[in-house]
C-alpha cells in the first residue's frame, strides 16, 4: 500500500495544486511511482481520460509531473459550477447531475465509498499518494460530513502539510487561525507548516516563523518563494486571467474573451510560452482594442455567456473587428456561439426547455444541446484552410472533446478538420469536425473546433503565429520548432527544483515514512 502525504491550505488559491504538482515530480525524480488524489475538486477546467472519463485539470497536471497517465480515481469527483449557487456534478468521471449547493451537501455524504474505493485502487498501483486538499479545513460550517480536508486525512491516515499564503497578506494569523480551529484530534495530523509565495529576504521572515513553531507546537517545513516555472493554473482564480493590455514590447497581441463562466483556458497556454506573443483576457468592448487574433474559449454555459456578450457590447465589437479582417477562433462553446442559432429544447443549459438565441452568425453551423455528455479523447488533422489559417493545414493534433451540444453544418458550412475514431472491428474511421468561414472576398475569417489541446501539438501554435505576424511583417524568431510538451516537462523540473530547495525534504520524507 502506498505511503499519503497531503497538502492543505489555509485558504483557497494557497497554492497547494501547484506544491502537489511539485512534490509529485519530487518523488519521481527520486525513483517512487507517485500519482495525485483530489477527492472532490470545483473547476470549470477539467481533463479527459484515456478512457474518456471527467476530472479536473489540475490533477491531470499533478499527474503529468508524476509522469503517469491521468485517471478517473485522481479526483472521483467534479464539481463544474453552472450558476452561483448549483454544480453539475462528476462522479468517477461521469456526470450524474446539476445540484443546488443544499442538495449537493446531502448528497456527498454518500460518495464516502467512491472516494475510499478510488484511493484504494491508486493506492495498490504506486509508492507514493499526494493528496490535495480544497478551500481551508478550517471551514467550520462545512466540517460536517467532511470529504475533502480532514475527513480524508483520517480516511488515508495522511500527515497532513499545512499551506499559508504570505502574498495576501497575514500568513501567521492563516496558520495560527487555521490550527486552533481544528479539533485537537484534527491537529495531530498536521505534520508541517508552509509558508508560500514568498518575496524578498528570508533572513526577515524566519523570526516569524520560529515564533509560528512555538505556537503552534508544528515545525515549519518550507518557505517557498514565488517559483518562477510556467505550470498551468487551476480554475478562475488564476493570475494570468487579470492580463487586460498587451505585454509591453510583444508583437503579436491575442484577445482571448473572458467569460464568466470560463472554462479549459489553459488551451492558449502554447501561444503564451511563445516569445514575443501576449495573451490577454478581455471582458469589456473597451478592452479588446486591436488585436491580431481573438479566441473565444470553452465555457459551461453557451447561451447565458453568449447573452452576456451581446448585452455588454462585446459581441458587437467583436463582430466589428472580424469584419475588418481581424481572425477568430473559437473553442468548443465558443465554436458553438459563432454559429447561426443555438436551441436547448431539453432545458440542458438554460435550465428551462425551449430555449433558443441567436448566434453570432460567423460561421455556417447550428446547434442543438443534448442531455448526454461527448467525452472523449481524439486525434485529427486539419484541412485545406483558407486565408491566415492556410498556414495549419494538413497538420496533425490530439486532444479532446467535452460538450453537451451537437453542431452540425448548414449550407455552405466547410469542416475545419478531420477526427479519427475507432470503429466497431477495430477499424480506423474519419469524422468532420468544426467549421471554417469561406469568404470569397478574404474580408472575414473565421473558424471553430470542438477540441481542447488543439494547439499544443509541437509547432502547431507557432505556426499560426509566425502566419499572423507576416501580415506585419514580423518573423517569430526562435519559435518555429516549439515543442510545447517538452516545454512543459521543463517547467515541472524547474518547480521540483525550486521546490527542493525550499523544502526540508529530509524532514518531509520523515513524514512519510512516519505517517499518523
Amino acid at each position: 500500500m502506498a505511503k499519503p502525504i497531503m497538502i492543505q491550505g489555509t485558504m483557497s488559491n494557497a497554492g497547494k495544486s501547484l506544491i502537489a504538482a511539485g512534490l509529485c515530480r519530487i518523488f519521481r525524480q527520486d525513483g517512487y511511482r507517485v500519482a495525485p488524489f483530489k477527492s472532490q475538486n470545483m473547476a470549470l477546467n477539467s481533463f479527459i481520460t484515456e478512457e474518456g472519463l471527467e476530472i479536473g485539470r489540475a490533477q491531470a497536471v499533478q499527474a503529468q509531473a508524476a509522469g503517469i497517465s491521468p485517471r478517473a480515481a485522481m479526483n472521483p469527483i467534479l464539481l463544474k459550477p453552472s450558476s452561483d449557487t448549483g454544480s453539475q456534478v462528476i462522479v468517477m468521471g461521469e456526470p450524474v447531475g446539476t445540484m443546488p449547493a443544499r442538495e449537493y451537501f446531502r448528497y456527498k455524504k454518500t460518495l464516502l465509498p467512491v472516494i475510499r474505493n478510488a484511493y484504494e485502487s491508486l493506492s495498490k498501483d504506486y509508492d507514493i499518494i499526494v493528496i490535495e486538499g480544497a478551500g481551508s479545513p478550517a471551514e467550520i460550517n462545512l466540517k460536517q460530513d467532511d470529504i475533502v480536508n480532514m475527513g480524508i486525512a483520517r480516511m488515508a491516515k495522511a500527515p497532513v502539510l499545512l499551506a499559508g499564503d504570505i502574498d495576501r497578506g497575514g500568513v501567521f494569523a492563516q496558520l495560527y487561525g487555521t490550527v486552533m480551529l481544528l479539533e485537537e484530534e484534527e491537529r495531530r495530523y498536521i505534520k508541517g507548516l508552509l509558508i508560500n509565495k514568498f518575496r524578498g529576504d528570508r533572513t526577515i521572515l524566519e523570526p516569524g516563523a520560529e515564533m509560528i513553531e512555538k505556537l503552534c507546537g508544528i515545525p515549519v517545513t518550507g518557505i517557498i518563494p514565488y517559483i518562477q516555472a510556467d505550470i498551468e493554473d487551476e480554475d478562475s482564480l488564476s493570475a494570468r486571467l487579470n492580463a487586460r493590455e498587451k505585454d509591453e514590447g510583444a508583437a503579436l497581441d491575442i484577445a482571448v474573451i473572458r467569460f464568466p463562466r470560463l472554462s479549459n483556458f489553459t488551451d492558449f497556454q502554447a501561444f503564451s510560452c511563445l516569445p514575443g506573443v501576449s495573451v490577454r483576457y478581455v471582458e469589456k468592448m473597451s478592452e479588446l482594442s486591436a488585436p491580431d487574433l481573438i479566441i473565444l474559449p470553452g465555457t459551461k454555459n453557451t447561451i447565458e455567456d453568449l447573452l452576456w456578450m451581446r448585452q455588454n457590447g462585446l459581441e458587437a465589437a467583436v463582430l466589428k473587428a472580424a469584419s475588418s479582417g481581424v481572425p477568430v477562433f473559437g473553442i468548443c462553446g465558443g465554436y458553438q456561439m459563432m454559429g447561426r442559432s443555438l436551441t436547448d429544447e431539453k432545458g440542458t443549459e438554460a435550465g428551462a426547455p425551449g430555449v433558443s438565441v441567436r448566434g453570432m452568425g460567423l460561421l455556417e453551423t447550428a446547434t442543438e444541446f443534448e442531455k448526454e455528455k461527448m467525452r472523449t479523447r481524439v486525434t485529427g488533422r486539419f484541412g485545406a484552410l483558407p486565408g491566415i489559417f492556410s498556414a495549419l493545414s494538413g497538420r496533425e493534433f490530439s486532444g479532446y472533446e467535452i460538450h453537451m451540444g451537437r453542431t452540425r453544418l448548414l449550407e455552405g458550412g466547410r469542416p475545419l478538420s478531420v477526427l479519427r475514431e475507432n470503429q466497431e472491428g477495430g477499424e480506423t474511421g474519419e469524422k468532420p469536425d468544426g467549421c471554417v468561414l469561406t469568404d470569397e472576398g478574404g474580408s472575414l475569417q473565421a473558424c471553430g473546433t470542438y477540441v481542447h489541446g488543439i494547439f499544443d501539438e509541437p509547432g502547431t501554435a507557432a505556426v499560426l503565429a509566425e502566419a499572423l505576424l507576416s501580415e506585419k511583417g514580423i518573423s517569430l524568431k526562435d519559435a518555429a520548432d516549439f515543442d510545447y510538451r517538452a516545454y512543459r516537462e521543463k517547467q515541472f523540473d524547474l518547480l521540483a527544483d525550486g521546490l527542493r530547495k525550499s523544502l526540508d525534504m529530509d524532514e518531509i520524507y520523515r513524514i512519510l515514512r512516519q505517517g499518523i
